[in-house]
């Protein structure tokens, strides 16, 4: 072997960068093109029952990115030493162990909170979305892309479910974040002028109607077709 050939055979190939073009896409992806919401139709549920007003649901979004980020990165860790007859088993352990550890820390520090959402924080632990990127993604990549992906597909479900809430509680509650803004406005223009708020926008069915107009804008724009 001649040492030219030697050369090439022990030269390696230079490291991905920490965010090349193909990781940034998969974090960038889950935003809008491959929304976990409105084009994968994941996470449903938690989407129409936590986002009536802006505080819970900000405090559901950052657990979903806390839960799906770490899960697929531990699970990615582990992927090489799991059975594949017990994966589903580990990896909803994994999920359950993270939430349990959002749980207690809600409780701990913020009670009220933790009292208004225990239900729905517990039912992370069956969200589509979280198992759905465990399955298809942490069990055949490396661990950073894993942490990506998840962080990707999480801040997708967030912006939408904040989205909806955002709406919901202006046009329901006439406030943000429980800061009353029709009161505000109505201050502005005088005693003979007032804002009413929508009841329908505090039921499920407000969610619905605010949901599939997200869903029609975005693909509308981006030219998404169900085959």
């Amino acid at each position: 072997m001649s040492a030219e050939t030697l050369e090439k055979a022990i030269e390696k190939k230079p490291a991905e960068a920490l965010f090349s073009k193909r990781r940034r896409k998969l974090v960038a992806d889950p935003l809008i093109d491959d929304n976990p919401i409105t084009i994968q139709v994941l996470g449903i549920c938690s989407a129409l029952a936590v986002t009536t007003q802006m505080k819970p649901t900000l405090v559901m979004a950052i657990s979903v990115i806390f839960v799906v980020a770490m899960s697929n990165f531990v699970i990615s860790v582990m992927r090489n030493t799991i059975p594949a007859r017990v994966r589903i088993i580990v990896q909803l352990a994994v999920v359950a162990t993270l939430v349990t550890l959002v749980s207690e820390v809600l409780k701990a520090f913020a009670y009220d909170m933790y009292k208004e959402l225990s239900v729905f924080i517990g039912l992370i632990i069956t969200n589509c979305i979280v198992m759905g990127r465990l399955e298809a993604f942490a069990m055949g990549n490396k661990p950073y892309d894993s942490l990506l992906d998840g962080l990707g597909s999480a801040l997708g479900y967030s912006w939408i479910i904040l989205t909806v809430a955002f709406f919901r509680e202006l046009f329901g509650s006439g406030s943000v974040f429980g800061i009353p803004v029709y009161n505000y406005v109505s201050s502005i223009f005088g005693p003979d002028f007032s804002l009413a708020t929508n009841g329908l926008m505090v039921s499920p069915i407000g969610a619905f109607i605010i949901l599939g107009l997200i869903v029609w804008v975005q693909r509308t724009k981006t030219g998404y077709v169900e085959h």
